[in-house]
């Protein structure tokens, strides 16, 4: 990992958080969250899949309201409040995306692999529901929906 032997004590667990709207890359947030001192990583990625409520999906638009990303870091450190994190990333992406192209990317490094699962899990959950980003879905039939509106 790209970040082993530069941590102290008093480092800033928070090593990436961001909205693009160019593909994520796996890579890129797994190598941010490299810290020597973790026993365990969680990466979970979210992908657009080929369906949802039992209709065919073309591809789905992803947008924000300018303040995502301080919710984002908001989120973020509440996390690190709340688990021993020694690193978090995350990045969500915006624009049209296509059947397979990931859509978001967390990342969460601790000590042991209960906590990094946990606080995994705490931070899609708390990103999916409190971040101001809306998903308009596009189906197969030309049928469009808008889901979602983390935060508002």
């Amino acid at each position: 990992m790209g970040n082993h032997g530069v941590m102290s004590e008093n480092h800033d667990p928070i090593r990436l958080l961001a909205i693009r709207d160019t593909p994520l890359s796996l890579d890129e947030v797994y190598e941010a969250v490299g810290d020597d001192a973790a026993g365990g990583t969680t990466v979970f990625v979210g992908t657009v899949r080929d369906h949802d409520g039992g209709k065919s999906v073309a591809a789905l638009e992803y947008s924000c309201h300018p303040t995502a990303e301080q919710e984002m870091r908001r989120i973020a450190e509440k996390i690190v409040a709340d688990f021993p994190v020694r690193a978090l990333a995350a990045v969500h992406r915006i624009g049209r995306l296509e059947i397979t192209d990931k859509a978001v990317i967390v990342a969460v490094s601790c000590a042991h692999r209960g906590e990094a699962f946990a606080a995994a899990r705490r931070l899609i959950d708390d990103l999916k529901h409190e971040v101001p980003i809306w998903k308009h879905q596009v189906f197969a039939d030309g049928e469009e929906e808008w889901v979602g509106a983390g935060g508002c």
